[in-house]
């Protein structure tokens, strides 16, 4: 297991993905306290946000604060994070769920569509500036398409493909990418958003959500929950799912449909496939799927799909 290794060999530094993190909550706390990992000094994640459910149960309930579980964000084409705590400069004040500021050397903005700056709090595009030292100059083969993709997108800014926004003490909050957005009626909503309002139940380990057309509100959200050990899907508990996200997130964030699932389609650097999801609901080929952990999952998920979706049409019949 995760937490014997760390004992076995005396593990000082943790680099995990969140989705491994919400892997280790599905088991519950009895794994932690079988090992000792006094010796960790420092973990850090990536990959995808660090939700704060997960966030705190990882620093509060396993390490009882003894070290700061750090969150920073980077792309395989920036070579190194580019958004982080300044660890061993100057730590700042951690806030679960962001993944800080901007680290030395990198000048970011939050855009809008047509390419005007955001107002503090303000949900747009994450965009570098400049170039800077580690940024790929080009793709392999796909000179243009670099261009194209990541440069002329917004007026010579470097787009990086994902929805933020930054608060008013300079901390950016990432919401997902920006091809997930959920458009409800004239809300834009993130999927990262939303599965961070599942989180905050405690009978659940991991969420997934994606949009899908309705005929009213435009889009309406299809999720997939997975639960924790010893946690059996319910009426009842579905409904204080609900429940726990209208309380999160108000009324404006209307789920379509809820399905229980023992998995999650992810890739095996352990990043959720959202657009596998979003082809299940659609009743779509997946498409490429060589990147991903277990097919069963796609599998898994169209099962849920297709009885929740009976599910539906029995109620609207009725």
């Amino acid at each position: 297991t995760f937490w014997r290794i760390v004992e076995e060999f005396a593990v000082t530094g943790v680099f995990t993905s969140p989705t491994a993190v919400r892997l280790l909550m599905r088991y519950g706390e009895a794994p932690t306290r079988q090992f000792d990992h006094h010796t960790l000094e420092r973990v850090f994640c990536a990959g995808e946000v660090l939700n704060a459910p997960a966030w705190e149960w990882l620093q509060k309930t396993v390490l009882h604060n003894r070290i700061p579980v750090i969150d920073h964000m980077w792309q395989t084409e920036t070579g190194g994070p580019i958004f982080g705590n300044p660890y061993g400069i100057a730590m700042l004040p951690i806030k679960p769920g962001s993944a800080t500021i901007p680290l030395a050397g990198i000048e970011v903005a939050v855009m809008g569509p047509d390419g005007e700056p955001c107002a503090p709090n303000e949900k747009g595009i994450m965009v570098v500036k400049r170039p800077f030292p580690g940024l790929t100059p080009a793709l392999w083969g796909e000179p243009e398409r670099y261009g194209q993709d990541y440069w002329e997108r917004l007026h010579g800014l470097y787009y990086t493909g994902d929805s933020a926004h930054i608060d008013d003490d300079g901390y950016v909050w990432f919401a997902g990418r920006a091809d997930e957005i959920i458009k409800i009626a004239d809300h834009r909503i993130g999927t990262i958003e939303v599965e961070t309002a599942f989180l905050m139940h405690p009978a659940v380990a991991e969420a997934g959500v994606t949009g899908r057309p309705d005929p009213l509100r435009k889009e309406v959200i299809s999720a997939f929950v997975v639960l924790k050990q010893g946690q059996e899907p319910s009426n009842r508990l579905k409904q204080e799912l609900l429940d726990t996200v209208r309380r999160e997130m108000g009324a404006i964030v209307v789920i379509g449909d809820l399905n229980f699932v023992n998995m999650l389609p992810k890739t095996r650097s352990g990043k959720i496939m959202r657009r596998v999801l979003k082809a299940v609901t659609l009743d779509k080929d997946p498409g490429d799927i060589t990147t991903i952990e277990d097919e069963g999952s796609v599998a898994e998920a169209r099962h849920a799909w297709e009885a929740m979706r009976a599910e539906l049409q029995a109620s609207d019949a009725v």
